[in-house]
């Protein structure tokens, strides 16, 4: 393999290198059917070239060097990008299907992630589409809509549990003030939810024995939790203190960041796939683009896999190092469950607010009223939807997507085993968003 590689080449150049007998340059649109092999390089070269225009895009990356250091000094112009994003669609689609229905899929793979490519290419020109037209081409998902009236009934629960003559909203933030891990007790809840998250993972998951989450507590951020996933099996995961944090989000975090979420997510990519197989496509995750659709969608389904004893685990564990009442566990988790059923508002407001159909004040009267947000969650919120747009569906919408194919191949509730199977493949293999879909009885 050479040891640089130049994003200059022209399509001829390419063609030539490759009748030649030769291994074409990576970053080089290709115009005609070409190994999966080659395809990956471009691809991977293409994610870091449009990196360099789009600083949030590339989340993470472990491949060679040399790749990166030359999608930096080459810097690819953006419309060049989208060319060659597009002729690698096209060359994918014209290749002969593989007869092994895992390589069959890694071309499937290949398609949609490239297909994302051209469409931020487009985006990032100007052009501006509508929600559902925008989180289609970048996720290879369209959100139904949800009408308000699909929101009434866990609002009327909630106002019973949760009496009083305010906003059914304000009460909630009261009544959640009253669950807010101190901040003093912060880093040892969350490093203790992530130990036992990793312990039980690892029942079910063989990991790397070298593995390992690094945990920080950060400001200023637009996000609640992220996980920066290093390569090598190794994670950074932060978590925002802006806002009162409660004490369920620690699960979330231990799960959804880390294990088995994003920290696992990444890794069996790397273990399965890139070292095992050599397939350097999944040594880089662009954001946006459908891996997001299963990457947010497992991890937080993955909440539910890994701590189906949610409410005695936090009753005897996690409430007593907080210093919080354990007798009030079951009414938290249920009020909290009752929230939860309110997370399609979250896609609503943006579908709205972005499409134009809804002004901000009038976005931010929408998740008051749908999905009970306080003023501060509401800007963070807003904030959030300006910078990542449609990004909001693979959180919602992927979870579902996820359970629903969970529970169509057998991980039910009754057989645990078999659902950390299907959560295992799902993370070890490449996976399209048409690949969850579940065939409609």
């Amino acid at each position: 393999m050479p040891s640089r590689r130049s994003f200059a080449l022209t399509l001829a150049a390419l063609l030539a290198q490759a009748c030649a007998g030769r291994r074409p340059p990576s970053a080089a649109g290709p115009a005609e059917p070409v190994s999966l092999d080659a395809s990956a390089e471009t691809y991977v070269n293409l994610v870091l070239a449009l990196g360099q225009h789009d600083p949030d895009y590339v989340d993470a990356y472990y491949g060679p060097k040399d790749w990166a250091e030359a999608a930096r000094r080459d810097r690819m112009p953006l419309a060049e990008v989208g060319r060659r994003a597009t002729a690698l669609v096209q060359a994918l689609a014209a290749t002969a299907a593989p007869r092994d229905p895992l390589v069959a899929r890694r071309r499937r793979f290949l398609q949609r992630q490239a297909h994302a490519v051209a469409v931020r290419v487009r985006l990032l020109s100007g052009e501006r589409m509508r929600f559902d037209e925008e989180s289609e081409g970048l996720y290879g998902a369209r959100a139904p809509i949800h009408a308000e009236a699909e929101f009434e009934t866990a609002l009327a629960e909630l106002s019973q549990l949760l009496p009083g003559a305010d906003a059914l909203a304000a009460r909630l933030d009261a009544f959640r003030q009253d669950f807010v891990i101190p901040p003093a007790k912060l880093e040892l809840v969350f490093r203790t939810a992530i130990t036992e998250a990793r312990r039980r993972t690892k029942e079910h998951i063989p990991l790397p024995e070298d593995e390992s989450v690094t945990f920080e507590l950060v400001t200023g951020k637009s996000w609640d939790g992220y996980n920066w996933y290093r390569g090598g099996g190794r994670s950074l995961v932060q978590v925002n203190t802006d806002l009162p944090i409660t004490i369920s989000h620690a699960i979330d975090v231990a799960a959804h960041e880390s294990y088995p979420g994003h920290h696992v997510y990444n890794l069996l990519l790397e273990q399965h796939l890139v070292r095992r197989r050599g397939w350097v496509e999944f040594s880089v995750y662009p954001l946006y683009s459908p891996q997001s659709l299963l990457a947010e969608g497992s991890a937080t389904y993955g909440v539910d896999v890994v701590f189906p004893d949610e409410a005695t685990y936090l009753k005897d564990v996690l409430f007593p190092l907080a210093g919080l009442p354990p007798q009030r566990v079951e009414v938290y988790l249920k009020v909290e469950a009752l929230a939860k059923t309110l997370r399609y508002a979250d896609i609503e407001a943006a579908r709205r607010f972005l499409d134009g159909q809804a002004t901000r004040e009038q976005t931010r009267d929408y998740l008051v009223r749908y999905r009970l947000l306080s003023p501060q969650q509401v800007e963070k919120f807003l904030v959030n939807t300006e910078e990542e747009r449609t990004y909001v569906v693979n959180y919602s919408l992927g979870r579902d997507l996820v359970a629903a194919f969970t529970e169509h191949n057998g991980g039910t509730d009754d057989d645990p085993a078999r659902r950390w199977q299907i959560l295992r493949e799902l993370l070890s293999s490449p996976v399209s968003p048409e690949d969850l879909r579940v065939p409609e009885s």
